[in-house]
């Protein structure tokens, strides 16, 4: 929807459950994990170009991430578990890009992406910028995560992913979940292992 002719652009986003979020400068007390899950369940990765009767969502990839993530760091705390699980947190609001179009619109998506992922991080008790050791594990499950789904979804030969996301070493898509879900079934289960995750952090 257009902003009426002569009005300040509008840069914050209304969310069903009430709260209205400034792109500019986000506050983590507007931030809602029931926002993020229904979001995140709506939005289609790769542009939706994934084979099933659902797209292939953001929450589903970030649910698959997180699993990746504890196969790869099994001592992770429950804290590097949540930054897994909320890494791409920010698309709740500004969408899923294809790397490709990030590359064509430049720095302002990305600082716009990380002010988003602060206040996120800080709603839920995590430092605003996790540590670069937690970043690159988070990343290379990422980039399993992408691999998996470029294959099996997406239509990349394992060339084309090889190239781009790299081969998995010693890591089978075994038990994982990549079949495209519905998204009030996906949107439970990203706020299930939220409260799963919680609980934990207070053990």
């Amino acid at each position: 929807m257009a902003d009426r002719p002569g009005a300040p652009p509008r840069a914050w986003q209304r969310m069903l459950s009430g709260r209205r979020l400034d792109l500019l400068d986000p506050s983590p007390l507007d931030v809602e994990i029931i926002d993020i899950a229904h979001g995140l369940a709506r939005v289609a990765r790769w542009n939706g170009q994934t084979s099933g009767d659902h797209a292939f969502s953001v929450a589903q990839h970030s649910l698959l991430v997180e699993a990746i993530f504890r196969r790869i760091v099994p001592a992770a705390s429950p804290e590097a578990q949540l930054a897994a699980l909320l890494h791409d947190a920010p698309e709740y609001v500004i969408g899923d890009m294809i790397s490709p179009f990030k590359s064509v619109v430049g720095g302002g998506y990305k600082s716009c992406e990380e002010r988003l992922q602060h206040a996120i991080h800080l709603r839920f008790g995590l430092p605003a910028a996790i540590a670069q050791g937690l970043k690159k594990d988070i990343k290379r499950a990422d980039q399993i995560a992408a691999y998996f789904e470029a294959t099996e979804l997406a239509g990349f030969s394992v060339q084309e992913a090889t190239q781009y996301f790299g081969r998995p070493r010693g890591l089978s898509a075994d038990g994982l979940d990549l079949a495209p879900q519905p998204a009030k079934r996906v949107q439970k289960a990203f706020v299930d292992r939220f409260q799963a995750i919680e609980v934990m952090r207070r053990e």
